[in-house]
């Protein structure tokens, strides 16, 4: 769902390994990494920590973030929603560096190995992980594809919350500790909303093509300012449930170290308000790393 890759690949000819690369977006990665480090800083708080489980963990996460990209570059391809105004990456099934075919082929691939990796976080979690990966893994590919992609209805912003933020850090504690207390369901948020952070920069970017093309998100549906202020408000989260966490869960003030990086939030804030086309390829670029720091610190701060 996150697209936070460079405007354009070089302008030289690109190898297949390349056009693959390209297509999985490293880029996006570390931010399907994050949600995992949070959830497994709180079960290492909690003394639950499970080694063997927090890696499948980290691993299903980069499985469906990459599935995703895939199922994404498909389903724009084949709805027409990459077209030559789009300001955003280079697709590589609309480039035709890699074939529909060979996507879908690639996209499956990563599924099933996900799921492989599901099979066993299922026989040390039960029946809540076989729902939600379930769940997790249509989320992953439906956004853009198969016969009705939530994207283009307003509903990868609540998605995107909900999957790849909360669920991915409740998940993770939970298949170490067996337990989903509220203080984990609270600390998750702000993954969620950071995650959904990207998405909105990149919906605000795309807002003209997607609109031209039927799909339509939030950025389009609210506009641009709509979803300005929705960006606005993901960061409040972020920023608010340290606060909550020190003052209403007697915390130590070491779980405030996110707010080291609010001078950064409040960098990308006014870039999204005052930035537009292709230049907010850099912001996107920018919200994803300070998903990243913010999770660091975060982890680090619980822990401490």
């Amino acid at each position: 769902m996150i697209d936070a890759e460079s405007p354009r690949p070089p302008d030289r000819p690109i190898s297949r390994r390349e056009a693959w690369t390209l297509a999985a977006r490293p880029r996006t990665l570390p931010a399907a990494v994050a949600p995992v480090v949070v959830g497994t800083a709180l079960a290492i708080r909690d003394e639950a920590f499970a080694l063997l489980a927090a890696l499948a963990c980290l691993l299903a996460a980069l499985l469906l973030q990459i599935a995703s990209n895939f199922a994404n570059d498909l389903g724009d391809f084949e709805r027409g929603a990459d077209t030559p105004e789009r300001v955003g990456p280079l697709r590589m099934t609309t480039a035709g560096l890699l074939s529909a075919r060979d996507v879908k082929r690639g996209m499956l691939v990563a599924l099933g190995v996900a799921a492989l990796l599901g099979v066993y976080l299922i026989v040390i979690g039960g029946w809540p992980i076989l729902a939600v990966g379930v769940l997790s893994m249509l989320a992953a590919v439906a956004y853009t594809y198969g016969p009705i992609p939530f994207g283009y209805y307003g509903l990868g912003d609540l998605a995107t919350f909900v999957f790849f933020g909360v669920i991915a850090v409740v998940g993770t504690y939970y298949v170490q500790a067996q337990a989903a207390p509220p203080l984990v369901w609270l600390a998750s948020i702000p993954m969620g909303a950071l995650v959904t952070a990207i998405l909105i920069v990149n919906n605000v970017r795309d807002a003209d093509t997607d609109r031209a093309a039927g799909k339509r998100t939030l950025a389009v549906v609210l506009g641009r300012r709509g979803a300005r202020i929705e960006y606005v408000v993901m960061l409040f989260l972020a920023y608010a449930v340290p606060v909550i966490l020190w003052l209403a869960y007697d915390m130590r003030p070491f779980v405030l170290l996110p707010l080291l990086t609010l001078p950064l939030a409040l960098k990308h804030a006014r870039a999204v308000w005052t930035v537009t086309g292709p230049k907010l390829n850099k912001t996107l670029g920018g919200t994803a790393q300070l998903a990243v720091l913010y999770a660091l610190a975060f982890a680090v701060g619980i822990l401490l």
